[in-house]
Parts: C-alpha cells; sequence; structure tokens
C-alpha cells in the first residue's frame, strides 16, 4: 500500500469487488484500514460506487441473479467483519438513507429475492430490518414501530401470497402508520397493476429497481 495515494487504493477496492473476488477485497480493505484509511470513506468511495457498477451489469444484462447474490454476500461479510467493528472503535457513523423493513409475506418460504433486495439497500445506505419469510402483517408493523421505519418492503413469490400484501396494508392503517410509511411490493407474480390495486406506494422489478425506487420514495439522490 505504500505510495498509493488513497484514491488508488478505493479504485482497486472497487475494481475487485465488481470482479467479486472476495479475498482480495478483504486483504485490501485490512491494508487500507491499517494505513488510518477511515471506514466509512471505504463505503462511500469504493464499496457503494462498485454496488452501483454491478447494479448496472445486472441491468445490462452482464451480470445475473448469481452474481448480485455474491455481491450481497461480500459487502455483507466486509462490513461484519471489518467495517463495521472499525467503526464502531473510531465512533463514527455512516449516514442512513433512511430505515426499511423487509419481510416475505406470510405463508410464503422464498427467500432469496428478498435477501439479495436486503444486500443491495444495505450497500446502498439505508438501514434494513430484514424479518425473513412468513412474516404476518402484525410484524411488520410490530417491527416499523419498533424501528421508527420509513418503507415497508414486501416480498411474495408465489399467486397464493401476494394477497397478504393488502392484509399488511390494511393492518398498518389500523395501527395508524400508513401515512408513515411508504410500502414498496415485489416478487415474480406481483405486476404494477396489482401493487396499484392494493395501495402500495411502489413496485420494483429487482433488486437494483428496488434501490432505486426507495430512494426516490425519500427523495434522496
Amino acid at each position: 500500500m505504500r505510495g498509493r495515494s488513497s484514491m488508488e487504493i478505493f479504485n482497486e477496492i472497487k475494481k475487485n469487488m465488481v470482479e467479486l473476488d472476495d479475498v482480495k477485497v478483504k486483504q485490501l480493505i485490512e491494508e487500507a484500514l491499517k494505513k488510518g484509511v477511515s471506514p466509512t470513506e471505504i463505503v462511500e468511495k469504493s464499496l457503494r460506487p462498485a454496488m452501483v457498477e454491478i447494479g448496472e451489469l445486472f441491468e445490462k444484462g452482464e451480470y445475473f441473479l448469481a452474481e448480485l447474490v455474491v455481491a450481497g454476500d461480500i459487502f455483507k461479510e466486509v462490513m461484519d467483519e471489518l467495517l463495521l467493528p472499525a467503526l464502531r472503535k473510531s465512533g463514527a457513523e455512516i449516514e442512513k438513507l433512511g430505515t426499511v423493513v423487509i419481510g416475505t409475506v406470510k405463508g410464503d418460504l422464498h427467500d432469496i429475492g428478498k435477501s439479495i433486495v436486503a444486500s443491495m439497500l444495505r450497500a446502498a445506505g439505508f438501514e434494513v430490518i430484514d424479518l425473513g419469510v412468513d412474516v404476518s402483517p402484525e410484524k411488520f408493523v410490530e417491527a416499523v414501530k419498533k424501528y421508527n421505519a420509513n418503507i415497508v418492503g414486501l416480498s411474495a413469490l408465489l399467486t397464493t401470497t401476494m394477497l397478504e400484501m393488502k392484509n399488511v396494508i390494511e393492518e398498518l392503517k389500523k395501527a395508524g402508520l400508513r401515512d408513515k410509511v411508504k410500502v414498496i411490493v415485489g416478487g415474480a407474480p406481483v405486476t404494477p397493476e396489482f401493487a396499484k390495486e392494493i395501495g402500495a406506494d411502489a413496485y420494483a422489478r429487482d433488486a437494483v429497481e428496488a434501490v432505486e425506487v426507495c430512494k426516490k420514495l425519500l427523495k434522496r439522490k
């Protein structure tokens, strides 16, 4: 690392992240931290731009679902193992875009799509509360209250369970929370028309679009 500028280090991390080389990414981040580079800068100047590029490659059809899964996993690993501990030590914080409560609705056990969306949102700067699968409307409501969420993300992969999305929205209304949160829905059988029909605020067809939609819902660039 000696003799290299911070910018060169950031570019190197970004390049290896886009290439999905987790070993190299970890090594470079460890070296950068030892050199005194701030964890926040590593996230903002290398990891986030890399995730944006990975999202663009996915949109172009050059990367597929498998690559998005791997990218999300690498991002989570380096955050949990290296960057968050370093942040706690330094007392600094990464700026949050907002808080998203996400889950697969009641009766549905499909996890992968929802997990990729959660990873991509984290990488974009959202705090994500992932409630997992088979989540009841009451649990969504509870989490919105507990974490003061800005957005609720609902996922379903079965036509039989997507109707549960409406129940979550109804439950949010009953709890007096509907006007305090934006609701975004997605999953294989879900359509923009269905989203409108059940009173959701937005629909996203994949993880990359979900990030953009969530930013728009909170009017963040």
